[in-house]
């Protein structure tokens, strides 16, 4: 048991260290999440693969879970334009296979180092409608935000009528109740044009840059 615990440790240190030799020099970078399960020809598949080509010619990798549905789209947009397209792929029994589109390819087996991953090297979250797996994500970035434990970047959600009853429960729940701060709400902002998804991204770093602070080193570090 000893043995199998200490081999499962390591593996899991071996997926931060590949990840990190990747993906050390991709920055600027922006994470772009959505469903698996949205099919190509779909208003939300042409906007997020539109999105992905747009943050590529505006000098941003590109990064995506790698696999099928909104991630297909959004690396297949980035990969036509001249930044990297990178995917983060995860080993789970359905839905997820690696899509052709990806510069910079990394399996993983843990979906904690992924995670991690996702939020240490962007700057930017640009949030699709998905599932569980995406919601996981954007309360993961909102939750490292709020408390700290991560630099302040744009949360970006495409897609208001998909995403204002989640924003009105939160406003009529969660901060009514005290759960949250007033302000909390104001870490995300809602889009629905692909253009305005780069502009707000811009507009957030116009005065300090996409240079990282010492404080934002340190939190990036951990």
């Amino acid at each position: 048991m000893k043995a199998r615990e200490s081999w499962h440790l390591l593996g899991i240190m071996s997926e931060f260290y590949e990840a990190s030799e990747k993906l050390a020099q991709v920055r600027p970078a922006v994470s772009l999440f959505g469903s698996a399960r949205i099919k190509p020809g779909t208003p939300y598949y042409e906007k997020t693969e539109r999105i992905g080509r747009l943050l590529s010619e505006a000098g941003f990798s590109v990064i995506s879970g790698g696999g099928p549905g909104l991630m297909e789209a959004c690396n297949k947009g980035a990969h036509a334009g001249p930044s990297p397209s990178i995917g983060l792929n995860i080993e789970i029994p359905h839905e997820q296979h690696s899509n052709p589109h990806q510069n910079i390819s990394l399996w993983f087996r843990h979906f904690f180092p992924r995670k991690v991953a996702f939020m240490k090297f962007t700057s930017a979250y640009v949030v699709m409608p998905g599932g569980f797996g995406t919601m996981d994500e954007l309360f993961e970035a909102l939750t490292l935000i709020q408390t700290g434990k991560s630099r302040k970047m744009p949360i970006i959600l495409v897609g208001s009528e998909f995403w204002q009853g989640l924003l009105d429960w939160i406003r009529a729940q969660l901060r009514a109740a005290g759960l949250i701060n007033p302000e909390d709400i104001d870490l995300m902002q809602v889009i629905d044009e692909p253009e305005r998804v780069v502009e707000a991204i811009f507009d957030f770093y116009e005065h300090d840059g996409f240079d990282l602070s010492a404080q934002d080193t340190q939190l990036v570090s951990l």
